[in-house]
Order: C-alpha cells, then structure tokens, then sequence
C-alpha cells in the first residue's frame, strides 16, 4: 500500500515539473511567433551573390 502513495507523489511532482516547464516556455514567449510557420513556404530565400 505505501507503494502506491509513493507513486502518487512521484507522479504530482512530475506532473507539476512539466506544468512549470510549460508555463515558463509561454512566459519566456516560445509560442508567440503563430503566423510565420503558416507562410514560411511562400517566403523566398534571400540569396547573396558571389559572383560580382
């Protein structure tokens, strides 16, 4: 039985780890950029020339 009250805690604390690793990536502004990824494959690639 005590077994299964380590678990549970085991798993809050995992649980919790990842809920604050989340909330710190949305703080931090990981998710912000939403519009680039959509139209990334319209936008053409700057190219430098190296032949002047």
């Amino acid at each position: 039985m005590s077994i299964i009250i380590i678990l549970i805690i085991l798993g809050l604390i995992i649980s919790v780890s990842f809920l604050g690793a989340f909330f710190w990536a949305v703080k931090s502004g990981q998710f912000d950029d939403d519009y680039t990824p959509s139209v990334r494959i319209l936008l053409d690639d700057e190219t430098t020339d190296t032949n002047t």
